[in-house]
C-alpha cells in the first residue's frame, strides 16, 4: 500500500511542460492509391518519438507537440520512407509507398529498421530475425535464444542447453511470450535446434529487467516474441531446407480484409541420417546401443480487419519432441516426450484518435513423461502444466503524457510429478496424481511522463493477487517500475532503473544438460513466493562512424529462491515435496558493454558482461555463501557480417565465457574396505573456458526483396575446441584396496560440425 501511495503521489504531482498540440492526419496508400493497412508511423523528435498505425482504410491521425520531427513510414512488403519536417500547425500528410518488388534499384536510407539490433534507453533490445540470418547457426536459420545469448547480460549457457541465463538468474525466472501468451517448455533436446522458427517471427524484444508493469510473475527478464500483423498481399513462400530438419512458411491472402501465415518445421534424423552413419548397434563401445530423436513444430497467425479501426489475430503454436534409447544388452528401452500448446486470439480496436484497446484470451499447456523398462521394471514419470488467461489493456494519452493500464487473469493446473512403478519386488507404486491449482490477478498502470525537456521517465505499478486453492496460500503485493532517462544532448543518454518482483511459479530442474524432464510447481504452503529487487544504471552514446556504445551495470537481490536436491519425487509416503524443498537466497550484481554498427558492408556487434552470482542456503554449503552454478565471470561476444558483393554474404560469432561451477569431491578414504569420498564447499570447481568460433557463407542465386535462393555453408565450432558439458571421476583402486587414483574424464556432446543448407523465398 506505501509503494502504490508513493506512486500516486509521484504520477500526480509531476507538471507537465504546456505545449501547443497540432493535428497531423492523413493516408498512407500503394502506387494504384489503394489503402496501406497497418503501416507504422513514427515521429522522431530530439526527444520523444510517438508512434500510430493506419486503419484498414489507410488513414492516421496523432496530435504532436510543437517541434522538428523524422517520420519514418514502414509497411512490411513496401518500401520504407522518411521525411524530416517541422509541425508548428495542423497538417494533412500523406504518403504513397512502392511495392518492395517494384524498385529495382532503391535509395537506402538509413532509418531504424535497417539496425540488426536496436538498444533502448534502459534494459531493452529488439531484432528482426530475418536481418539476423547470415548470423552462423547449425541450422542456418535464425535461433533466436543463441542469438540473445550473445547480448551483454545473458550467461553463456554451453552446449547441451538452449535455456537462457540472464543476470545471474535461473532459467525459470525468465518470462517467455509468444504473442503475448506465456510459454513453458522452452527449448528442443540439448538446445541443438532453434526453439522458435524465425520466418514465422516479425520481431523480438528482450527486456533484461522487466521495466514494463504490463510484465510480471517471474524474477528476471522478459522474452517477446511478436508475429506478423499485416494482412498478406499476395501469395508466397519462404522456408530452409537442410540436412538435418527443414522448414516452410506460407503467407496466404483471402480477401484485402483477412489473411493468414501458416509455418512447419521437421527434422528427418531418424528417416535419412541415422540409417546414412549406421544405427549404434554397431558400436559396441556405445553404452547407447540405439538412440533416435525426433520434433515438429507449427505456427498459425490468422489476421482480420472486420471493419474500419478494429484487427482480430490469432495465434496458435505447436511443438513435439520424441527421444527413443533402447539397449538389447542392457535390457532398456526408454521413452522422453515433451510438447507445447498455445492459442491466443486477440482483438485490438481503436477507440478514438488517442484511446486503444486490447484483449486477449490464451491457452498454453507443457506436458513431458519419461517411460523407462528395463528387464521386468516398467517406471513412468510424467508432468504437466496448463494456464488459462484473460488480459485486457488500454492504452491512451493525455497532453503530452502517454499512458498504459491493464488487468490480467490466469488460473494455472500443475501436476508437478507423477510416479508409476510396476513389477519392483512384488509390489508396485502407483503415485497419486497430485494437482495443484492457482489463480493470479494483476492490475498494472504506465506512466511516461517527461519533467523536461531533456529528463523523461517510466513510471510502472502492478499489484498481484495471487491464492493457492488446494494449500489455500495467499500473497497480495505491489511492484513499482521506475526508469529515469536524461538525454543531455541527441548523442547522448543516461538511465537509472529500479524493478521489484515476485514469482509465483516455480520451475525445478532436474538434469545439468538440457534433457527437458523439468517441471513447473506453484507457490502453496511450505513453498514461498519468491521475490526480487534490481537497481541498474547505464549510459549510451552514439561515435562516428556510426558506432553506438551502451555501457551499464545492475544489482540485484532474490528471495525464496528453491532448491530441489532429487532427480524425482521421493517414492516413500512420509516424505512430501515441500518437506524436500530447500529455501534460500541469492545476489548477482555486474558490469554490461556492448559496441555495435549497424550500417555498411560491415556489420555487428561486441559485447562483454562481467559479473558475478552467489547462492545462500542454510542446507547447502553449511549456510555460507557459494557461487551459483552458471557464475561465469566473464562473457565475451563478437558477432559480425561481411557484405563482400550482391552474391557473397560471411558471417562470425566469436564467443569466449568463463567454465560453470560444480561440485567435485576433495578426499576419498575407505570405510570398512569401502571407498567414500568427501566433499568440500559447494560448487567448489569450475570447467575449463568455453571458447568458441562459428562461420557462415551465404551464396546467393537471387537475392530480391521479394524472392530469394541462397546456398548457406555453415561450421559450428570451427577450431574444434573440446568444450566439455560435465565431468565424471574415473576411480581406480589397487588389488589391496589401499590407494584410490581419481581421473576426471570430461564428457563433450559436440565436436565441429559442418552444414549445408538451402534458403528460398519466392
Amino acid at each position: 500500500m506505501k509503494a502504490f501511495i508513493l506512486f500516486s503521489f509521484l504520477l500526480f504531482s509531476i507538471k507537465i511542460p504546456a505545449q501547443s498540440a497540432n493535428t497531423i492526419e492523413g493516408f498512407v496508400k500503394n502506387n494504384d492509391q489503394k489503402a496501406v493497412f497497418n503501416a507504422d508511423l513514427l515521429f522522431i523528435s530530439k526527444t520523444k518519438s510517438y508512434n500510430v498505425t493506419t486503419d484498414d482504410n489507410g488513414a492516421y491521425k496523432i496530435d504532436l507537440p510543437n517541434d522538428f520531427y523524422t517520420v519514418e513510414v514502414h509497411c512490411v512488403g513496401f518500401i520504407s520512407k522518411n521525411v524530416n519536417k517541422y509541425f508548428e500547425r495542423n497538417t494533412l500528410l500523406n504518403f504513397i509507398l512502392e511495392n518492395e518488388s517494384s524498385s529495382l534499384k532503391e535509395v537506402v536510407v538509413l532509418s531504424r529498421s535497417k539496425k540488426m539490433i536496436s538498444v533502448s534507453s534502459g534494459n531493452t533490445l529488439s531484432f528482426i530475425p530475418e536481418k539476423l540470418a547470415s548470423i552462423p547457426s547449425i541450422m542456418g536459420v535464425p535461433d533466436i535464444i543463441k542469438l540473445l545469448q550473445l547480448t551483454p547480460g545473458v550467461q553463456n549457457s554451453g552446449d547441451a542447453n538452449g535455456y537462457l541465463y540472464v543476470r545471474g538468474s535461473e532459467p525459470g525466472h525468465n518470462l517467455m511470450l509468444y504473442a503475448d501468451a506465456p510459454i513453458y517448455g522452452m527449448a528442443h533436446l540439448l538446445g541443438v535446434f532453434p526453439f522458435y522458427n524465425a520466418d514465422h517471427v516479425q520481431e523480438v524484444h528482450f527486456d533484461k529487467s522487466n521495466s514494463n508493469a504490463r510484465n510480471g510473475g517471474r524474477l528476471s527478464a522478459t522474452v517477446a516474441v511478436l508475429n506478423n500483423k499485416s494482412i498478406p498481399t499476395k501469395f508466397s513462400v519462404k522456408g530452409n531446407l537442410g540436412l538435418l530438419a527443414s522448414q516452410a512458411t506460407f503467407a496466404v491472402p483471402i480477401s484485402p480484409a483477412m489473411g493468414f501465415y501458416i509455418s512447419s518445421r521437421k527434422t528427418y534424423i531418424d528417416e535419412i541420417i541415422a540409417p546414412l552413419i549406421g544405427s549404434f548397434d554397431n558400436n559396441e563401445n556405445s553404452d547407447v546401443k540405439d538412440l533416435r530423436y525426433t520434433f515438429g513444430d507449427s505456427n498459425l497467425t490468422f489476421i482480420a480487419a472486420f471493419k474500419k479501426s478494429s484487427m482480430l489475430t490469432i495465434d496458435a503454436f505447436t511443438s513435439g519432441d520424441v527421444l527413443r534409447i533402447s539397449d538389447s544388452n542392457l535390457a532398456l528401452n526408454a521413452n522422453l516426450k515433451w510438447s507445447n500448446t498455445t492459442i491466443s486470439p486477440n482483438w485490438r480496436y481503436q477507440l478514438s484518435d488517442r484511446i486503444v484497446m486490447t484483449n486477449l484470451v490464451y491457452f498454453s499447456k507443457y506436458e513431458n513423461s519419461l517411460n523407462l523398462e528395463q528387464a521386468t521394471v516398467q517406471m513412468r514419470i510424467s508432468s504437466m502444466i496448463k494456464d488459462y488467461g484473460f488480459s485486457n489493456a488500454v492504452t491512451y494519452s493525455i497532453g503530452d503524457t502517454s499512458y498504459e493500464t491493464g488487468m490480467q487473469w490466469s488460473t494455472y493446473e500443475l501436476q508437478p510429478q507423477k510416479i508409476e512403478v510396476s513389477n519392483l519386488s512384488s509390489n508396485g507404486i502407483n503415485q497419486q496424481s497430485v494437482i495443484n491449482r492457482a489463480n493470479n490477478l494483476a492490475v498494472y498502470v504506465n506512466a511516461k511522463p517527461s519533467l523536461s525537456d531533456k529528463i523523461f521517465t517510466e513510471l510502472g505499478l502492478r499489484i498481484n493477487y495471487y491464492s493457492s486453492i488446494n494449500g489455500k496460500t495467499s500473497y497480495f503485493r505491489a511492484e513499482p517500475r521506475i526508469l529515469l532517462n536524461y538525454i543531455p544532448q541527441e548523442k547522448t543518454s543516461f538511465f537509472v532503473s529500479y524493478t521489484l518482483q515476485n514469482q509465483y511459479l516455480n520451475l525445478i530442474t532436474t538434469s545439468s544438460v538440457g534433457i527437458p524432464t523439468d517441471f513447473w510447481v506453484a507457490s502453496s504452503d511450505g513453498i514461498p513466493a519468491q521475490s526480487s529487487n534490481e537497481f541498474s544504471m547505464g549510459y549510451n552514446q552514439k561515435l562516428k562512424k556510426q558506432l553506438d556504445l551502451s555501457l551499464s551495470s545492475f544489482y540485484r537481490t532474490m528471495n525464496n529462491l528453491i532448491e530441489y536436491p532429487y532427480g524425482v519425487t521421493q517414492f516413500n509416503e512420509i516424505s512430501s515435496f515441500k518437506n524436500d524443498v530447500i529455501v534460500g537466497n541469492g545476489k548477482s550484481y555486474g558490469l554490461e558493454s556492448m559496441l555495435k554498427k549497424d550500417y555498411g558492408n560491415f556489420k555487428g556487434w561486441l559485447s562483454y558482461t562481467l559479473s558475478w552470482a552467489n547462492r545462500r542456503f542454510d542446507k547447502i554449503n553449511a549456510g555460507e555463501q557459494y557461487f551459483a552454478k552458471f557464475d561465469r565471470r566473464h562473457n565475451l561476444a563478437l558477432a559480425v557480417t561481411y557484405d563482400l558483393n550482391p552474391k557473397w554474404n560471411f558471417g562470425l560469432t566469436q564467443i569466449f565465457s568463463s567454465g560453470n561451477r560444480f561440485t567435485t569431491p576433495t578426499s576419498w578414504y575407505f570405510i570398512n574396505n569401502n571407498p567414500v569420498k568427501e566433499y568440500g564447499k559447494y560448487n567448489n570447481a569450475q570447467m575449463p573456458n568455453y571458447i568458441r568460433t562459428d562461420l557462415s557463407i551465404n551464396y546467393f542465386f537471387i537475392k530480391k526483396s521479394d524472392k530469394e535462393s541462397a546456398l548457406n555453408f555453415a561450421i559450428f565450432n570451427t577450431f574444434n575446441i573440446v568444450n566439455p558439458i560435465y565431468t565424471v571421476l574415473n576411480v581406480s583402486i589397487d588389488s589391496e584396496k589401499q590407494k584410490i587414483e581419481v581421473t576426471p574424464e570430461r564428457k563433450t556432446l559436440y565436436s565441429i560440425l559442418p552444414s549445408v543448407s538451402w534458403r528460398f523465398k519466392f
